[in-house]
């Protein structure tokens, strides 16, 4: 008899065990679009392992978690995220 274990997903491993940013506890449920762009603007600033820019490492990160979760994401959390994406770049200086 063959048993089949749950199917593990790389991009759960990445989210959980990033070696490039230690981002704050469930960061991408908050409700607030300007704490979540800071906190991920502190995280990507304070980082000594990411390979890229702070402004790229935390719009890479929060870019990667929307697309993670796909067609499972909810409309009003999609527009949160898609509103911090947005807050991070005016905290960052950029158009």
């Amino acid at each position: 008899m063959h048993m089949t274990r749950p199917k593990k997903y790389w991009s759960g491993t990445v989210t959980k065990h990033s070696n490039a940013l230690d981002l704050e506890k469930e960061v991408f449920t908050w409700n607030d679009p300007k704490k979540i762009a800071a906190s991920l603007k502190n995280s990507a600033e304070q980082s000594t392992r990411r390979k890229a820019p702070p402004f790229q490492s935390a719009m890479s990160m929060l870019n990667f978690y929307i697309n993670r979760a796909g067609k499972h994401l909810k409309p009003e959390r999609r527009k949160i995220l898609n509103e911090a994406k947005t807050e991070l770049r005016k905290l960052f200086k950029r158009a």
